[in-house]
């Protein structure tokens, strides 16, 4: 045969088949960490100093760090909106310890499914007590669990954990994130060889379980439970294995990783009991040089602006900053997105992907984003509140307006009819967001 016709056939058929680096764009790993009670301000990639994080910080330099990640102001409304792509509000804010039951075919979970990828979830579950609704997981799309007993058992010393339904055996002289990560390095070894989505909802750097009948365990040899600064480093230390076990699996080109946290730093860190009363004390952490309490629970910045770090090799060319907005109805879409999988269209979801920011396609996926308090009403400005904001102006329900770029402390409300006239105009825009988008 003559070598051009050789060349040619050659061509063709690597025409043919596809490249690793194509395939690992279009049906990626998929490793999604939710960290719990993480501000910004942790992490050093962001300016923190109080705490080492370079695994994080490797990350960050890896692929695309997101400078404006936004999330609920507490763990279950954030998990709500992460797993249905809806606010919680529009789900009648489902009780803590709870999920909405027609839901259930309708998550993040279920739309991995749906692509045909694994799927598996460890650490922190809360959408059930689990000891009363063992299959709550499974309903929820996920094929395998590990999943700490929330308010029945210990989450790190000592741990009660539910592995696939059944309470875990043998594991009383474990640390519970050992257990969490170890669980998801086994599942992502086990199916190496086919797509997977892999849910890791740490357990760290939330305090103990603190409401059972006796307190739970203190760390071997110490008196006290574990720092939060001890927290932060065990926390930077197991996402560290998990990127590990993609080197070591040969995975690292096929997986998008996606680092984020559920709400911001707690305002207290709890550090012993005493005839069996939790103590707290008052919790700080050093940012680009200013000393910030943590706002857990709080509408601040500092209770709902989270760290957003993302790696996809096939994607993000290393060293990448946004100012993108992104919120947690925008993971759902996010994920079926980089899975090629369209969303059902009688799924109400309120998310955009931000797939297209990963691409550099846009500099945005969205105009806007969304925090709600625990019982927002949007019949009432008065019950708690919520706000939606751009990267610049934050409008609260109730009125209240900040230019974020000069006042992120919100320390002085402008008034409807004051100020310049950007911000005349940015109140009527989100305005109009509250009155076309949040209410409808």
């Amino acid at each position: 045969m003559p070598r051009t016709n050789l060349l040619r056939i050659v061509l063709l058929f690597s025409a043919l088949i596809p490249s690793s680096v194509s395939f690992a764009e279009e049906r990626p790993n998929i490793l999604l960490i939710l960290a719990d009670d993480v501000g910004q301000e942790v992490l050093g990639c962001y300016g923190g100093e109080s705490y080492p994080t370079p695994r994080l910080d490797k990350l960050a330099s890896e692929g695309m760090l997101f400078q404006h990640g936004y999330a609920m102001p507490a763990c279950h409304p954030t998990r709500i909106a992460l797993m249905t792509g809806q606010y919680p509000f529009r789900l009648d804010h489902p009780k803590w310890g709870s999920f909405p039951q027609d839901q259930e075919n309708e998550t993040i979970g279920q739309i991995a499914k749906k692509a045909g990828y694994k799927t598996a979830i460890s650490g922190k579950w809360q959408l059930a007590l689990q000891g009363k609704d063992r299959q709550s997981p499974a309903r929820c799309g996920f094929d395998q669990s590990a999943l700490f007993g929330w308010h029945e058992g210990s989450r790190y010393y000592e741990p009660y954990i539910w592995k696939n339904g059944e309470l875990w055996e043998g594991i009383e002289e474990k640390y519970g994130p050992e257990l969490y990560t170890q669980f998801l390095i086994n599942f992502m070894t086990e199916n190496r060889d086919q797509p997977f989505f892999a849910y890791y909802s740490m357990a760290l750097c939330h305090d103990v379980t603190d409401d059972l009948k006796e307190p739970v365990p203190y760390a071997p040899g110490k008196d006290r439970f574990d720092s939060y600064s001890e927290m932060a480093i065990e926390m930077d230390h197991q996402v560290g294995r998990l990127l590990d076990a993609l080197d070591q699996l040969k995975l690292r080109e096929e997986t998008l990783v996606i680092f984020t946290g559920d709400n911001g730093t707690p305002m207290k860190e709890l550090t012993h009991h005493e005839n069996g009363k939790y103590i707290r004390k008052p919790l700080f952490s050093k940012i680009n040089g200013e000393m910030l309490q943590g706002g857990k629970t709080s509408l601040y910045d500092t209770g709902t602006r989270v760290p957003l770090l993302v790696r996809w090799p096939a994607v993000i060319k290393p060293g990448q900053t946004t100012n993108a907005l992104v919120d947690m109805v925008d993971y759902l879409p996010t994920v079926a997105d980089a899975m090629g999988q369209p969303v059902p269209s009688s799924w109400q979801l309120e998310g955009s992907s931000f797939i297209p920011v990963l691409k550099r396609e846009v500099d945005t996926a969205r105009d806007w984003v969304f925090a709600q308090g625990r019982t927002f009403d949007a019949s009432s400005a008065k019950k708690n509140t919520a706000w939606v904001r751009t990267a610049r102006w934050k409008l609260y329900y109730d009125g209240r307006l900040f230019d974020m770029q000069n006042d992120v402390r919100e320390q002085a409300a402008i008034s409807p009819g004051q100020g310049s006239d950007e911000a005349k105009t940015a109140r009527k825009q989100l305005q109009a967001v509250f009155e076309n988008e949040i209410v409808r």
